[in-house]
């Protein structure tokens, strides 16, 4: 199937139940992401700055951007302009430097606290406690340029769905706490982002609306890596 007949089969699949569906374009081209705009796609995920930045200087800008990789406070400075969304926030240190570039644009960037949830070493985000810890904070308290919507979560990598299911469960449990505990009065913290290509299905099943799909949208073709400039 082509990307095009990909992104109206998904979208049919998502917006019946409300889920709001992510393109992952990291290392895809210019005229792919475009195949997937041009199909009514108008949300997509980057990892890398460097290749975000240059896809958003030469793609539409109706398009939402969202950074779902790890961000290094370093970087925050080159999407603070225009990032409709940073799914990865995984410090308090993070925030603060996010919070910091988007008053100098006069932007509220909005965030999700990246919750670490996999039985995987390599994966990034914070843990539970650390979470409330970060929310209860006096330093969170003064950040006026940032909006928590939600979380988000990356199950481990496995095929045993027993395992996936439980993170993604423990990760809505926790959603709902952390909804009641801190957000009971704010509407805008509404977003749970959990499910990628091999396991969307199972996150949607466990109260995910927000998936980030790769493979799914633009298939397994072997392409050049995006080059940084």
């Amino acid at each position: 199937m082509s990307i095009a007949d990909n992104i109206k089969r998904l979208k049919n699949e998502t917006e019946t139940i409300k889920v709001q569906l992510i393109a992952v374009s990291k290392t895809k081209s210019e005229e792919e992401i475009k195949e997937a705009y041009d199909a009514g796609q108008r949300v997509f995920g980057e990892n890398m700055v460097q290749e975000l930045v240059d896809k958003y200087e030469h793609l539409p800008k109706d398009i939402e951007w969202h950074l779902i990789g790890h961000l290094q406070s370093n970087k925050v400075k080159y999407i603070a302009p225009f990032i409709s969304m940073i799914q990865s926030v995984d410090s308090l240190k993070l925030l603060q430097e996010i919070d910091k570039h988007a008053q100098k644009h006069s932007r509220v960037i909005d965030c999700l606290l990246q919750v670490y949830i996999a039985d995987e070493e390599t994966k990034y985000g914070l843990g539970f406690d650390e979470i409330i810890e970060l929310l209860r904070s006096e330093e969170f308290t003064v950040l006026k340029n940032v909006r928590i919507r939600g979380l988000m979560g990356i199950a481990t990598n496995t095929e045993n769905e027993k395992q996936i299911n439980e993170e993604f469960y423990e990760l809505k449990t926790f959603f709902d706490g952390i909804k009641q505990s801190f957000f009971r009065k704010d509407g805008s913290f509404d977003t749970l982002s959990m499910g990628m290509s091999s396991d969307y299905k199972l996150a949607i099943e466990q109260g995910s609306n927000m998936v980030r799909l790769g493979s799914t949208i633009f298939g397994q073709r072997v392409i050049k890596h995006w080059k940084n400039n």
